[in-house]
C-alpha cells in the first residue's frame, strides 16, 4: 500500500510512476478522497470539543438551578452528540473508500527497472549454460517412456478436472528428492531458516501481501472464509505482520516447501498439455525481510541463489529483469530465471524473485526499530521461488532424455535416489 503523505508531498511524481505502469492518473481522485475525509475529522473533533464543553456547563447550570440554561445545555449537548456519532461514521466511511483505492492501486517501479509494457521489453541480464545438442528429436516430459507410468493426468482429471497430475514411482520420488535438494542448498549453503508454515490463511494474510483484494479470482477461498495459498510467500512475510523488530534481527531470510494453489483465472488453453500449468504444485519458496538500504542488494543475493540450484543441476537458464509492464503488482523489480525446455525448444519461467520495498509492509504494519533510536520504519520485503519444483522436474526429464526414452538423474540429486544414475525406458531406477 502507499504512503498517503508522499502522494500528498508529490502527486505528479506518483503519477508519473504510475504511467511507467501504464496505469492512469490518480492522484487527484486520491487527494479530494483524503482532503474530505481530513475535513470530516477536523469537523468531528471541532463537534466534540463542542460537545465537552457543553458537558461541563451543565453541571453548574443544575449547581445554580437555572433550568432554563440547563435544559439548553442539555439540548446542545444531545446534538452535538449526534453530530459527533454521524460525522465518525462519515469519516469511516471516506477512510474506507481511501484505504479501499490505495490497496488496488500496484507498487512503485524501482528507477533501473526497465520500461515497457509486456514481456517483449524484459531485458535479458545474463545466461548460464548451453543448451545441450541431441541427435534425435528431443520430447517434451510428458511423451518419455520413463515417465508414462510415472505421470497420470487421465486418473487425476477425473478426481479433480483438468490441471491436476498423479506422480508415482521414480517420478515421485525425483519430485520430492528435488524439493529436499532445494531446501537442503538453502539451509546449509545460503544461510536462510526453514519453516513450515499453514496452507490456509486469514484474509489478513492475503491483504498483506497483495493478493487481496484485487486478485481474488486468482486464488481460492473455503466456505468458511480461509484461503489456500498461492505461495508460501504470503505465509513468510506475514511471520513478521504487526510487528517491530529490532534493526539489529535483521536481514531475516526464510525457505519454505509448500503446497501452492492457483485457479489460473484466465489461462484457458495455455500450456493445458503436461504438468507446466496446474492448479495444485509444489515450491520452495525464499522470503527475505530487510533495512530499507539492503533490500536493491537483498534481490541480487536472492538472484543468485536461486541461480544456484539451476547450476548444480547443470540446467541451462537465462536470467531477466522484467519491465514494468509484465511486473507483478507488488513488485518494484523482478528478475525472472527461466530454464531451458529442449521439448519446447525455448526458456520457460521458473522462478521470479522481487524486491518489494515498504509496500507489503505498510499494509502489515511492519516496522522496526532503528538503531540510532528515532520512531520505527517500515521493513521491506522480498520473495523468489527458489525454486518452483514441478516445472523443475520437467527441466530435468526434458534435458536428461535419451533417445531411448530414459533419463539420467543429475549427480546432486543421486544420493536422494537411492544412488541411481537413470530412470529407464521402462520408468524404474538403475
Amino acid at each position: 500500500m502507499h504512503d498517503i503523505r508522499a502522494i500528498r508531498d508529490d502527486p505528479t511524481a506518483f503519477d508519473a510512476a504510475l504511467a511507467r505502469r501504464g496505469d492512469p492518473a490518480i492522484s487527484t481522485k486520491i487527494l479530494e478522497l483524503d482532503a474530505a475525509r481530513r475535513s470530516c475529522i477536523q469537523a468531528t473533533e471541532v463537534a466534540q470539543a463542542e460537545q465537552n464543553k457543553a458537558s461541563k456547563l451543565v453541571g453548574a447550570a443544575k449547581a445554580k438551578s437555572d433550568e432554563g440554561e440547563f435544559d439548553r445545555l442539555r439540548h446542545i449537548v444531545s446534538e452535538k452528540k449526534a453530530e459527533v456519532t454521524n460525522l465518525n461514521e462519515e469519516a469511516k466511511i471516506k477512510n474506507a473508500a481511501l484505504t479501499n483505492i490505495l490497496l488496488s492501486i500496484p507498487n512503485i517501479p524501482l528507477e533501473d527497472t526497465p520500461d515497457g509494457l509486456d514481456e517483449a521489453a524484459n531485458v535479458e541480464i545474463r545466461r548460464w549454460g548451453i543448451p545441450k545438442t541431441f541427435d534425435f528429436k528431443p520430447k517434451e516430459h510428458f511423451e518419455l517412456a520413463a515417465t508414462e507410468n510415472g505421470l497420470d493426468f487421465e486418473t487425476a482429471s477425473k478426481m479433480s478436472g483438468s490441471r491436476f497430475v498423479i506422480m508415482s514411482g521414480p517420478i515421485a520420488r525425483m519430485h520430492r528428492a528435488l524439493a529436499q535438494f532445494m531446501l537442503d542448498t538453502h539451509i546449509t549453503e545460503n544461510g536462510l531458516t526453514e519453516a513450515n508454515t499453514p496452507v490456509l490463511v486469514r484474509e489478513e494474510a492475503m491483504l498483506g501481501t497483495g493478493q487481496l483484494p484485487k486478485f481474488a479470482e486468482d486464488s481460492y477461498q473455503t466456505t468458511n472464509g480461509w484461503w489456500l495459498i498461492p505461495t508460501s510467500e504470503v505465509t513468510l512475510t506475514n511471520i513478521v505482520s504487526g510487528l517491530t523488530v529490532e534493526q539489529s534481527s535483521l536481514p531475516r531470510r526464510y525457505a519454505a516447501h509448500s503446497l501452492c494453489f492457483r485457479s489460473e483465472a484466465g489461462s484457458a488453453g495455455r500450456d493445458s498439455a503436461g504438468m507446466l500449468r496446474q492448479h495444485q504444485f509444489e515450491k520452495v519458496e525464499m522470503v527475505s525481510v530487510t533495512h530499507p538500504d539492503q533490500s536493491r542488494a537483498e534481490l541480487d543475493r536472492m538472484t543468485k541463489c536461486a541461480e544456484g540450484i539451476l547450476e548444480k543441476l547443470n540446467l541451462p537458464y537465462r536470467t531477466v529483469a522484467l519491465c514494468v509492464g509484465d511486473m507483478g503488482f507488488a513488485a518494484r523489480r523482478t528478475h525472472d530465471l527461466e530454464v531451458w525446455l529442449p521439448g519446447q525448444n525455448t526458456y520457460r519461467e521458473i522462478s521470479s524473485c522481487s524486491v518489494c520495498g515498504d509496500f507489503q509492509a505498510r499494509r502489515m504494519n511492519a516496522r522496526f526499530k532503528p538503531s540510532t533510536g528515532g520512531k520505527p520504519e517500515f521493513i521491506h520485503t522480498l520473495n523468489g521461488s527458489g525454486l518452483a519444483v514441478g516445472r523443475c522436474l520437467i527441466a530435468v526429464l526434458e534435458n536428461g532424455q535419451q533417445e531411448n526414452g530414459s533419463v539420467e538423474i543429475p549427480q546432486v540429486l543421486q544420493r536422494y535416489m537411492g544412488d541411481a544414475t537413470l530412470i529407464n525406458a521402462d520408468g524404474n531406477l538403475t
